[in-house]
């Protein structure tokens, strides 16, 4: 990104030394440290507020295509009749929740169910 040299960086500190002093150094490059950690985050945020929205753009861009490939399938290709001997067959009733048994020797076997009221006499 930036194209600093050793010589650079060594005139750098003398300057700050001179101009800041070294008594008050350490607080401004803890000063700098944060002011470049804030710019990083916020750069970040960005960056990541941006992808995001780009990948949004693409979705809806395929989710686009994908609409008009299926409509174009669709009309295509008619719906296809249902055949009547299947739907003659099909079963139309659900199956009982409670089935018979299989065998008279079950059904002799099988608790008797209560009551749903006790009668009062």
């Amino acid at each position: 990104m930036f194209d600093i040299g050793w010589d650079e960086m060594l005139l750098t500190a003398i300057v700050a030394i001179v101009v800041i002093g070294p008594k008050d150094l350490p607080l401004a490059l803890r000063t700098a440290g944060r002011w470049i950690g804030k710019v990083r985050r916020v750069s970040g945020h960005f960056r990541t507020g941006v992808e995001t929205m780009i990948r949004e753009a693409e979705l809806d861009e395929m989710e686009k295509k994908w609409r008009e490939q299926n409509a174009a399938i669709m009309q295509a290709s008619p719906p296809e009749e249902p055949d009547p001997l299947i739907a003659e067959h099909a079963p139309t009733d659900p199956a009982p929740s409670d089935p018979a048994p299989a065998s008279a020797e079950a059904a002799l076997t099988r608790p008797a169910e209560p009551d749903a009221e006790p009668s009062k006499a």
